[in-house]
């Protein structure tokens, strides 16, 4: 089972937090297309949150083309995330983008410092994908 861990005292709503570790667990190999997901109610017991909050995250989820739910059968990782367009791409970039610059002007933390993390995350999320795939084969 993959393991989420929420902090109810985070800033980031509860069901925001789980959409954030499951999307990264997707882009980081650890949940691969057609792996299926626990439950609402299963996920809201690993986490002692209520099942509604689960609800809320997988609905956003499935929006976002990361998931899709088979009625009887259960959640599912998309074999692909849903196709969006090219300006659709830029614009939730461009919202990361924002959303990084402001927490690092707030913390004081200088651009190039900033580009040397983004480099090193990269790096992380590229050795995440390699022991993830080498795990399988």
């Amino acid at each position: 089972m993959l393991p989420l861990h929420v902090q109810p005292a985070d800033e980031l709503p509860i069901y925001r937090q789980i959409v954030r570790q499951v999307v990264d667990a997707i882009a980081g190999g650890r949940l691969r297309p057609g792996e299926k997901l626990p439950s609402h109610r299963e996920l809201a017991e690993q986490v002692v949150v209520a099942p509604l909050t689960v609800k809320k995250a997988y609905d956003e989820l499935e929006r976002g083309g990361y998931i899709a739910t088979a009625r009887g059968r259960g959640t599912f990782v998309r074999p692909k995330p849903r196709a969006i367009g090219a300006e659709e791409k830029r614009e939730r970039l461009r919202l990361a983008a924002r959303r990084l610059l402001t927490a690092a002007w707030l913390s004081g933390t200088p651009y190039d410092k900033v580009l040397e993390l983004l480099d090193k995350e990269e790096a992380r999320l590229e050795a995440e994908r390699k022991q993830s795939a080498s795990k399988e084969a």
